[in-house]
């Protein structure tokens, strides 16, 4: 049995004020995957610098009912 995993896109909100490395006006905060696990950062479009991050939720976009139906096909699949 293959499992597909469906895209996943982020919405990214723009936040007022300008960039302090370029000075661009394209702030926006959004959701990232890194080492360190999931943050809610603030990134510049336009030069890529870091803004702000602070720590989000531990398990990213997954819940509840999706640790569920993982764990009820992976029994499935065992029997």
């Amino acid at each position: 049995m293959a499992i597909v995993a469906k895209q996943m896109s982020v919405e990214k909100v723009p936040v007022a004020g300008a960039c302090p490395e370029c000075g661009a006006h394209a702030l926006k905060r959004y959701e990232a995957l890194s080492a360190g696990g999931w943050y809610q950062v603030t990134k510049c479009q336009d030069c890529l610098a870091s803004i702000e991050r602070k720590p989000w939720k531990r398990l990213g976009y997954v819940d509840r009912s999706h640790v569920d139906v993982l764990l009820a096909s992976y029994k499935a699949g065992r029997k």
